[in-house]
């Protein structure tokens, strides 16, 4: 029998980390807006902005291997909470330099550097820890309650962060971040799991070579890889040169702000139709579903109204969190407890280094052969990439199947 769509937070330990991530999750969502006027007021650089944000990525892409090898190693609800107060640290010390009126470009480059670090270690531990804190029956239940309460976070948090920075202050959203990372570290804190640590730790080029091999063992899960990384390059197109259409035959800002706002409200209902669709064959569902994203990038290419590219916006966002959810939870069945952080880092790895790639490259394409055959293009090639893994024998035919214990994936 099927769990109910709540039943996971029944259990205490997820009920835990549920709430974990829900407490940082809205800090997460508020910050961007608030950062990016910070940095603006400071600096008066677009330039510099870019150059936060790019510190903010380069640290995370260079250390999330190295996260999945220590979350593998440790335990990782110690990794989490760890993370959470390096945060908290951070952020509340970029709090106390903008409401002072101190902060300088350097700072907010440290800072972010930082950030971006913990990042990378938490991510691994997170997808890790999921399935030593709910039943079996319950894992797919479990994931799309994180997903929903991300998606969730991402229509409610911005708006609020608007809201703080015109009224008192850019500073006051870091403060209100540090405080959701601390509660997020004491409620780590009250969780407890079977750490199940590895009896023996070796070299650290060893034990990252050992999650390599498990992705190569593996022909759906190096398959999918490499179609979520292509896949996340085409879409970049949509970050790069949606706004162009937005300002250029689209009305402008406000125009852009629906397209975004309605892909929120999708990626929420995403996460409650993952809720209760299970289907039989997970991975192949979850590429499939995918398609949706290829659709949604081929309207920015027709003459059609922004109502219609909303609608797309909804749509993909929803097949986005649907197929997300699948994903982990076809992750976390399949792969053995003592290399899961690894494995998960590796595909936090290809979606890190993939993206920036396609931010990089949709603009300058767009330049020679234009907006409208630069978004056909990346829809044809995001259609590929999701189709391209379904002539995977492995991928067709992976079943539901329970997740292994930590004891039984290690016997």
């Amino acid at each position: 029998m099927k769990a109910r769509s709540l039943d996971a937070l029944r259990e205490r330990p997820f009920r835990l980390l549920w709430l974990a991530a829900a407490t940082s999750a809205v800090g997460d969502a508020m910050t961007p807006v608030a950062l990016t006027f910070a940095v603006l007021d400071a600096t008066d650089s677009a330039g510099d902005l870019g150059l936060v944000f790019a510190a903010f990525t380069l640290s995370h892409s260079v250390f999330v291997l190295a996260g999945g090898v220590w979350s593998d190693r440790l335990e990782r609800r110690v990794v989490m909470l760890t993370c959470d107060l390096v945060r908290c640290g951070a952020m509340l010390a970029l709090a106390v330099l903008v409401i002072s009126d101190r902060a300088e470009l350097w700072q907010f480059v440290v800072l972010a550097v930082v950030v971006g670090s913990a990042e990378s270690f938490f991510g691994p531990a997170s997808t890790g820890l999921v399935p030593q804190t709910v039943s079996r029956g319950r894992l797919q239940s479990a994931n799309a309650l994180l997903g929903l309460t991300r998606s969730a976070s991402w229509i409610a948090g911005p708006v609020l962060s608007g809201l703080i920075v015109a009224s008192v202050g850019a500073g006051w959203v870091f403060a209100v971040d540090a405080a959701t990372f601390a509660a997020s570290a004491a409620i780590l804190g009250a969780l407890r799991v079977d750490a199940q640590l590895p009896a023996v730790r070796r070299a650290f080029l060893t034990e990252l070579a050992e999650g390599w091999r498990a992705v190569r063992a593996r022909r759906w899960l190096w398959a999918s890889l490499a179609s979520f990384g292509i896949g996340n390059m085409a879409w970049g197109a949509q970050g790069v040169l949606g706004p162009v259409v937005a300002r250029e035959e689209l009305g402008g800002a406000a125009a852009w702000g629906a397209i975004v706002t309605a892909g929120g409200i999708g990626g929420a209902l995403g996460g409650i139709v993952a809720l209760r669709w299970r289907p039989a064959r997970p991975l192949l569902a979850s590429h499939l579903v995918a398609l949706g994203m290829a659709l949604y990038l081929l309207l920015f290419a027709l003459p059609v109204p922004t109502a219609a590219i909303a609608v797309g916006a909804f749509a993909a966002f929803v097949s986005i969190v649907v197929a997300n959810t699948l994903w982990e939870t076809v992750l976390q069945s399949e792969v053995p407890h003592d290399v899961l952080s690894r494995v998960s880092s590796y595909d936090w790895a290809i979606s890190l280094v993939f993206m920036p790639i396609g931010f990089a490259l949709w603009g300058p394409i767009s330049e020679l052969v234009g907006v409208d055959t630069a978004f056909t293009a990346a829809a044809l090639v995001s259609a590929a990439a999701k189709v391209g893994p379904v002539g995977v024998t492995e991928v067709r035919r992976l079943r539901c199947a329970d997740v292994p214990s930590p004891v039984e994936a290690r016997g």
